[in-house]
Parts: C-alpha cells; sequence; structure tokens
C-alpha cells in the first residue's frame, strides 16, 4: 500500500484554492492503493497532520485539530515526525498547493532533498513555470507565439516612471501581474493612465516583479497535459468569462464564467492547440501534468499566454473537466499523475551521482 502525504494549504495568497483543489485530489485518490496521509501547510509555514482531512479540507486548518508535523530529509527513510513522538514512513507526496512556497519548486527542492517521489514537474519546471518573467524567455527561445510583455522589478515597478515605462512599449489596454502568483490574483486589466499606476502597484504588492502584457482581443483557450517524456494534450476549451476578463471571481464564482468543451475552434485548430501546449510543457522540462492557456486571435494565430504547473482541481477547474472530456475520468486522471511520478522518480534513481 502506498503511503501518500497529501500536501495542501501553504503560505501562499492561493491557500484557499488549494484546499478546494485537495477536496478534488481526496475524493478521487483510490484507497485500495494507497494509504492518505493529510499533510497541512499552515499560512504561517507550519506543518501539521489534522486528525481529520476532511474537514480539514472544509473548515481549514485552523478550525481543525492537528499535530506538528516535520518532514524528515533522509533518502533512505522519507517521512513525517509527528509531534506525539510517532514516525510516520512517506512513499509518496502529492502537493496540491497553489502560488509561493507551491508551485515555485521550493517544496519539490525539499521532496527532492528527502528523496521522496512526488507529482508534477520538477524544480526547474516548477520554477521557470511560476515566474511569467522566466517562462516567458523560454517560450521566446523556443519560438513559440506569445503577446508583447514588460517585466518590471523592485522600485522601478512602482510610481510615475514605471508608468511611462509601460506607455512606452505597450498601447492600452495592458494587463498587470505578479510575476510570482496565479488565479489572477493581484492582476488587473488598465485601460488607462489612471488605471495603470493603481494597477502596477496592487501588482507589486505582492511580488517584487511585476509583468505588463500587452492585451490579446482573442478568444480565451486552455489545454491540460499528462505525461513526462511521452505528454500527450487534451482536447482543447474555450473559456467565457461573465466579467471583462478571466479575472479571480469569474475563476472561483459559480455562475461567473461558463467553460465550452470542445472549444468550438474546429479540427485544424483544436490539433494546433494541443501540438502547442505540449511543446510548452516541453520547453520548460515539465512532468506529469500542467494546464496551458492560449489566445485565439481574430486572424486565426494561437498564442501561449502561460502554463500553470499546478493547475486547479477544484469542480470548476479547467483541468479535470478537460480530461473529463477527453475520456479520462477524475480517478483515473489522479491514478495517472501518481504513476507518472513514481516513474519519474524511477528514471532519477538510475542517474549516476559518482564520477
Amino acid at each position: 500500500m502506498l503511503q501518500l502525504a497529501l500536501i495542501f494549504g501553504g503560505r501562499s495568497a492561493e491557500h484557499e484554492i488549494s484546499l478546494a483543489s485537495a477536496r478534488f485530489v481526496a475524493a478521487m485518490l483510490d484507497r485500495e492503493k494507497c494509504d492518505v496521509i493529510p499533510v497541512g501547510i499552515a499560512r504561517d509555514g507550519r506543518w501539521l497532520q489534522p486528525t481529520d482531512l476532511e474537514a480539514a479540507l472544509r473548515d481549514g486548518l485552523d478550525a481543525t485539530p492537528a499535530q506538528a508535523a516535520h518532514l524528515v530529509v533522509d533518502p533512505a527513510g522519507p517521512g513525517l515526525q509527528l509531534a506525539d513522538g510517532s514516525f510516520q514512513p512517506l512513499d509518496f507526496a502529492f502537493p496540491i498547493m497553489h502560488g509561493t512556497f507551491a508551485e515555485d519548486g521550493t517544496i519539490q527542492g525539499l521532496l527532492e532533498m528527502a528523496g521522496l517521489a512526488y507529482a508534477g514537474s520538477g524544480v526547474v519546471g516548477s520554477a521557470v513555470g511560476m515566474d511569467k518573467e522566466l517562462m516567458k524567455d523560454v517560450f521566446a527561445a523556443r519560438g513559440l507565439p506569445q503577446v508583447e510583455y514588460l517585466v518590471l522589478r523592485d522600485a522601478a515597478a512602482r510610481g510615475a516612471a514605471a508608468v511611462a515605462a509601460v506607455e512606452q512599449r505597450l498601447p492600452y489596454p495592458v494587463f498587470v501581474k505578479p510575476v510570482n502568483l496565479g488565479s489572477s490574483v493581484g492582476m488587473t486589466k488598465a485601460h488607462d493612465h489612471a488605471e495603470l499606476g493603481a494597477a502596477l502597484e496592487l501588482a507589486a504588492s505582492y511580488d517584487r516583479k511585476v509583468i505588463v502584457e500587452a492585451s490579446s482581443p482573442g478568444r480565451e483557450i486552455e489545454c491540460a497535459v499528462l505525461g513526462n517524456e511521452d505528454a500527450r494534450a487534451s482536447v482543447a476549451g474555450e473559456v467565457i468569462p461573465a466579467n471583462e476578463y478571466y479575472d479571480y471571481e469569474a475563476k472561483y464564482t459559480e455562475g461567473m464564467m461558463s467553460f465550452v468543451i470542445p472549444a468550438d475552434i474546429g479540427a485544424g485548430k483544436q490539433a494546433e492547440v494541443g501540438e502547442l501546449a505540449v511543446a510548452a510543457f516541453a520547453a520548460l522540462d515539465c512532468s506529469g501534468f500542467a494546464r496551458c492557456d492560449f489566445f485565439l486571435e481574430d486572424d486565426g494565430r494561437v498564442l501561449v499566454n502561460e502554463i500553470n504547473t499546478i493547475p486547479g482541481m477544484t469542480a470548476m477547474s479547467g483541468f479535470p473537466r478537460l480530461w473529463a472530456a477527453t475520456g479520462v475520468d477524475g480517478r483515473a486522471l489522479v491514478d495517472e499523475i501518481v504513476q507518472l511520478g513514481l516513474r519519474r522518480q524511477a528514471a532519477r534513481g538510475s542517474v549516476r551521482t559518482d564520477h
């Protein structure tokens, strides 16, 4: 029986979304194949093992009895050291967290040091996929089509000089985002000079780097990817938000968006989106699973927007819905993600570390 740590919560602004995603994964894990060991990371970074996983995911870690837990970084015997003195051995970790200290390579590096197999991309794919600047730079190096963008850092991301730098490069409207955050947290669509200044201030409050992107009038398309070196794409879907654009409210509020699967874009564009999704996945050396977002322009061009290496898995999320429409239900999807993580670990174990 696989001893599987389901790791959720985290220190990022996407803590609550992680709980919702973990509810889906917990429900889909095959309990005949694995013992699910709950590991919650509180907003202040404390690792906890709640006594009741369902209650922790429903009510939050602060409202659920739990004991302190520490990951034992020992490749010969990874596991959890618990406050009651017991030791819980682990075979696998399924981090289902989003944003900083979660999706950005940090927890992946910790799991690597512990010698623990885990779900999803490794340190490099996670880190580059989280940093929108580096991600777009890699896409550009691989020749993948995308919108124009500008990155501002630290003090240069705020004030009149920042506004002037953007206006010199990009026409309105523009999208302003923290570089290292997801779920549209801290994102604004700025239509003019006044809105841009406020948008930069908001984004800069979440990260030391701010990315400003040219607005695309195209349709918003999503495609999911599964695999390691042999990745494959799901059918593509179209996001139609009730708001002006696909913001946080549209993503996580019932009735604020519709998701058309498959997207009505024709077989040729479906194939092109799938090929670009796999190419983006490979460009960042991703593994396991991811979701790629695109714009389909009026002239037929498909532009890569971004990749999410730990996509949302709530009841409303595109990732599981895209795979369901492709013929992979939730249970099979989560099982394949686990198997891909185990195969990745086995492959890494065959790599020499001597000379």
